[in-house]
């Protein structure tokens, strides 16, 4: 698997591990103390540290200008890092749950994708919109959300998942440096280990994980790079987030020879690794929690079919959420397993 092992330029020390949430509050720290122009604020990240303590520890290390609570209304917060991302800062503002962001979306289609096109290139919105996504935690309907497709569909927004804390830390760098609005999503199932879907076995801390080897200082990841985790022959699987690891389950526990394929970045989506992977193996799977119609892997979907006809030899299969609600009593039953994802390997190998 594509994982870091040793930090750059460090004499191949070992480094210090972390999980996703210590990740992501590292790669806070070293903005805030490398550009003044970067600010953190949102419901409950100053004193509190954030519901998942992303934010600990920055108030009163930065003090309550640079990292500040702010009241709970969500179109308010992302209006003021409009201005202030127009204004020359860099604002890393924090949504508590995805499922939340919808009083804010008007703002962040109507004027922070917008600006830099409307204004001739004159102003532009550098923001970064953090936001825990996703399911498997018994969050109900209204914590469980995966809305990453409302905003690829959004010309001028990027939007980025990670799914290990080395990509969460160099990725959320690489987003607060970015010019442009980025909304970050972070899988809150995989903040503190590895997920592979079944959930009727112990919890794997992402301290076992080499990808939990994560530099203390500054690195970035680019956006809009995929990154191979498994490599195969017989077919493609396209992931994200969590479903990263329901895919390498499904593959190692099923004996097909399947390339797994993290994006990382939804948009821009790397589509030249896909194109050459798919272009290899034939055959294609994608995976992701939201629910299936116009979700982000029939764009996915397309896309392949597009770039890769000629070298398809069975269709594409999709594994997703069902056309529903977030189910609080049938969670395991909403949430794409490995056994589904088996499923539609097994039916691309026979098509």
């Amino acid at each position: 698997m594509a994982y870091p092992q040793t930090a750059p330029g460090n004499g191949g020390l070992i480094m210090p591990t972390m999980n996703m949430i210590q990740a992501l509050n590292s790669a806070m720290d070293t903005m805030l103390e490398r550009d003044p122009n970067v600010l953190i604020f949102g419901e409950d990240v100053g004193y509190f540290g954030g519901v998942f303590r992303a934010t600990e520890g920055l108030q009163r290390k930065y003090g309550v200008t640079r990292c500040f609570d702010t009241p709970i209304g969500e179109g308010g917060i992302i209006a003021t890092a409009i201005g202030m991302g127009a204004y020359g800062l860099r604002p890393v503002v924090e949504i508590q749950f995805a499922d939340y962001i919808y009083p804010a979306f008007d703002q962040l289609v109507s004027e922070a994708a917008r600006l830099r096109y409307r204004s001739a290139g004159d102003f532009s919105a550098a923001m970064t919109v953090r936001t825990p996504y996703g399911g498997g935690i018994f969050g109900g309907q209204t914590h469980s959300q995966s809305p990453e497709a409302i905003f690829t569909h959004v010309t001028g927004l990027k939007t980025v998942i990670p799914s290990t804390p080395y990509d969460a830390k160099g990725l959320l760098i690489s987003a607060i440096e970015d010019d442009d609005p980025v909304i970050f999503l972070e899988p809150k199932r995989i903040y503190n280990g590895p997920f592979n879907g079944r959930h009727d076995q112990p919890v794997v801390p992402w301290s076992k994980h080499p990808a939990s080897e994560v530099p203390e200082g500054y690195y970035t990841v680019p956006l809009g790079r995929a990154n191979i985790l498994r490599s195969g022959e017989q077919m493609t699987i396209l992931a994200y987030g969590t479903m990263v690891y329901v895919a390498l389950t499904a593959a190692e526990a099923s004996g097909i020879d399947a390339e797994v394929i993290d994006l990382r970045t939804l948009l821009p989506v790397d589509i030249d690794t896909i194109v050459a992977s798919v272009e290899k193996t034939g055959r294609c799977v994608i995976i992701h929690e939201a629910t299936r119609t116009s979700g982000y892997g029939a764009e996915l979907s397309a896309l392949v079919q597009e770039h890769c006809f000629y070298h398809l030899e069975a269709p594409i299969e999709r594994v997703t959420g069902w056309d529903t609600p977030y189910p609080h009593a049938f969670e395991w039953e909403y949430f794409p397993g490995p056994e589904r994802v088996t499923a539609a390997m097994r039916r691309v190998l026979e098509g």
